[in-house]
C-alpha cells in the first residue's frame, strides 16, 4: 500500500516536496491556506498532484501517513496541532529529501551572513569543477533537485524553521554564522531561538565538522556548554588558531591539518567585517572538500555578492541607492548602517519580530539625517528614533518611499533601503520588496 504523504504549503519547498514524493511512488496531496500560485498550480496538475487552496481539509489532511511543513507554516497552527496530537509526523522539507540523497552536504545557517556565505560557498565549489547544488532558503527547492538531478555536493541555507523540521537529518559540514535576536515573535524567547540554530549539529558524528564564529557571544557560550562530536573549526577577527581561520593584521589565514591558504584582505571581493566572517567560513568549507589553493584564493577575489544585501542600485544626481531588502533582522541592518560611509536617508519597517533597536542608537545618531517607515504600523520605529531623528515619515509603498527619499537627501547622500523587518504587510517577500525599491529608483 502506498505511502500517503500531505504537504502543507504550496510555494517552492512544497512544491518541490510533492515532486520527490510522487517521483517515490507515494499519494501525495497538497493544501494551502492561502492562493496558490499559477506557476505552481500547473506544475501540481502537469504531475496529476491533487491540491486544495485557500483550505485546510482536515480529512484530507488528518489520514496522512506523514506531513512535510512548509517552513513559513508555525508549529503552533491548528490543523499542524491536530497532526501531532494525532500521532502523525510533522517534518521539513529538508528532512524529506535528506532520506534519498548520499550527497555531501555542507549546511549554513545564522542570523546575520547565512546567504552570502551559503552563494559564496557555492561559488567556490561551481568554479573548481564541482558537481554542485545550491538550495535551501535559496535557489530551487532542494526536494526537487533531489528528485530531477543528480549532484555530488549540495550547498544548503537553513533558516531556524527549516532546522525545527529536522529529525534524522545530518550535515556533513555545518556552519553557524552567528546568533543574534531574530523570529523571538515564534519562539519562545531567546533560548529557544538558540536551541533552533543549533539543531544544525544534530547528529553529526566525530568525522563531520562544525564551523562556527569565535567572536559572537552566544555561540561562544553555546558552544563551551554543549557536547559537540563534530571537529570545530572557528574563525575569528581577535584571535589566531591551530585549525580554523582568523585575521592578523591584514592577512586572511584559513589553516586545516597540513593545509593553509593565506591572502591580503584587501584582495577579498567582498568588504567590510562581517564580509570577513563569511569569506572565513567559506574559506575554511572550501579547504574541507581539497579544492587548489589558488581556486579558493581566485573565487573569494572575483565574487560578485548577494543580490537584495547591500546592492549597489543607481546613482540619481549624486545620490545613491542601496538595496538591502534582505536586513530583516535589527543585527542585519546594523552591519548596513556600519558599512555605509555617507549621511544617510533610512528606509526601514514592516513587520517587527520582537525588534530591539536600541543596538542601532549610536549609528543612527551619527549617520541618519532622516527615516522613512515603510510598513502599515511604524509605532515602534517612531519610538525608537523619535529622540534622535528629526524627520520620521509614513509610507506604504515602494514608490512613496523611494520619492520621499530622493526629495529628503542631497548629493552625496545615501538612501538605504535595509528594514530590520519582514516584508509580509505590504509585498510578497523581501525579494519583492527589494525588486520594487529597484524599479522605482529607476523610474525617479
Amino acid at each position: 500500500m502506498r505511502k500517503r504523504i500531505v504537504i502543507l504549503g504550496a510555494g517552492e519547498s512544497g512544491v518541490g516536496s510533492a515532486i520527490l514524493a510522487l517521483k517515490n511512488g507515494e499519494d501525495v496531496f497538497v493544501s494551502d491556506f492561502g492562493k496558490i500560485k499559477d506557476k505552481y498550480k500547473e506544475e501540481l496538475d502537469k504531475n496529476g498532484i491533487t491540491w486544495e487552496e485557500e483550505n485546510h481539509s482536515r480529512e484530507l489532511i488528518l489520514n496522512a501517513d506523514e506531513i512535510i511543513k512548509s517552513p513559513g507554516i508555525p508549529e503552533k497552527v491548528e490543523i499542524v496541532q491536530a497532526a501531532i496530537k494525532k500521532g502523525i509526523p510533522v517534518i521539513s522539507e529538508i528532512e524529506y529529501a535528506g532520506r534519498y540523497t548520499n550527497a555531501f552536504k555542507i549546511c549554513i545557517t545564522g542570523s546575520n551572513g547565512k546567504t552570502t556565505t551559503t552563494m559564496l560557498i557555492y561559488h567556490i565549489l561551481k568554479n573548481a569543477g564541482l558537481n554542485v547544488g545550491l538550495a535551501g532558503n535559496v535557489g530551487q527547492s532542494w526536494a526537487r533537485q533531489v528528485a530531477e538531478d543528480n549532484f555530488d555536493y549540495y550547498v544548503i541555507e537553513l533558516s531556524s524553521f527549516q532546522l525545527d523540521g529536522m529529525c534524522d537529518f545530518k550535515a556533513d559540514v555545518a556552519v553557524l554564522m552567528n546568533i543574534t535576536p531574530d523570529h523571538l515573535d515564534r519562539y519562545d524567547g531567546m533560548q529557544g531561538y538558540v536551541d533552533s540554530k543549533f539543531r544544525i549539529i544534530q547528529n553529526q558524528t566525530e568525522n563531520d565538522f562544525f564551523i562556527f564564529c569565535a567572536d559572537d557571544e552566544v555561540t561562544k557560550r553555546e558552544v563551551a556548554k554543549r557536547k559537540i562530536k563534530a571537529i570545530k573549526l572557528p574563525f575569528s577577527l581577535n584571535q589566531t588558531f591551530e585549525e580554523g581561520a582568523y585575521k592578523e593584521n591584514e592577512t586572511l589565514t584559513i589553516k586545516y591539518k597540513s593545509n593553509e591558504l593565506t591572502m591580503s584582505i584587501h584582495d577579498l571581493a567582498l568588504k567590510g567585517q562581517h564580509n570577513i566572517y563569511n569569506s572565513m567560513a567559506a574559506g575554511i568549507a572550501s579547504q574541507l572538500v581539497k579544492l587548489r589553493k589558488d581556486d579558493i584564493r581566485e573565487s573569494l577575489s572575483n565574487f560578485h555578492g548577494v543580490e537584495h544585501r547591500l546592492e549597489p542600485v543607481l546613482k540619481v544626481h549624486g545620490i545613491e541607492f542601496i538595496n538591502d531588502s534582505k536586513a530583516t533582522n535589527v543585527n542585519s541592518t546594523w552591519y548596513a548602517l556600519e558599512s555605509v560611509a555617507n549621511d544617510l536617508i533610512w528606509i526601514a519597517g514592516g513587520i517587527d519580530k520582537g525588534n530591539d533597536y536600541s543596538i542601532l542608537n549610536d549609528l543612527v545618531q551619527k549617520k541618519v539625517k532622516a527615516i522613512i517607515c515603510l510598513g502599515k504600523d511604524n509605532s515602534k520605529i517612531h519610538k525608537a528614533f523619535g529622540e534622535y531623528v528629526e524627520t520620521i515619515i509614513d509610507v506604504e509603498s515602494a514608490s512613496e518611499a523611494v520619492k520621499a527619499a530622493y526629495y529628503l537627501a542631497r548629493k552625496g547622500d545615501s538612501v538605504l533601503l535595509s528594514p530590520a523587518c519582514a516584508s509580509f504587510d505590504l509585498f510578497d517577500n523581501y525579494e519583492d520588496r527589494g525588486n520594487q525599491f529597484k524599479q522605482a529608483v529607476r523610474d525617479l
